[in-house]
């Protein structure tokens, strides 16, 4: 069974960062690409950034790119993304999400409030 499970999330300062990870389990980890999607209060879902199998490629919304960073450990199944500069627009639930024979997985999300 594939899971997903997010952590990281919390309340942080303009200006301030937070390192997202999400473990994942039930799949060959290495072998997939992997996505952070995001959903603000009463806002559809946002891509934020996504990472091939191997990690050397890396992709980017341009609302977060230049302060957020994708990255990944296949010998430890997680997925991480790291947020330097965080905005009070960047205030979402986030997701990591993964296209397993066919079907989109997510996780249940972790929660990012940036607020003074």
């Amino acid at each position: 069974e594939v899971q997903l499970v997010e952590s990281g999330g919390g309340l942080v300062q303009p200006g301030g960062s937070l390192r997202l990870s999400c473990a994942a389990s039930g799949f060959t980890f290495g072998s997939y690409d992997m996505t952070w999607v995001r959903q603000a209060p009463g806002k559809g879902p946002e891509w934020v950034s996504a990472i091939n199998s191997g990690g050397g490629s890396l992709y980017y919304a341009d609302s977060v790119k230049g302060r957020f960073t994708i990255s990944r450990d296949n010998a430890k199944n997680t997925l991480y993304l790291q947020m330097n500069g965080l905005k009070p627009e960047d205030t979402a639930v986030y997701y990591c999400k993964v296209r397993f024979n066919g079907v989109d997985y997510w996780g249940k999300g972790t929660l990012v409030t940036v607020s003074s």
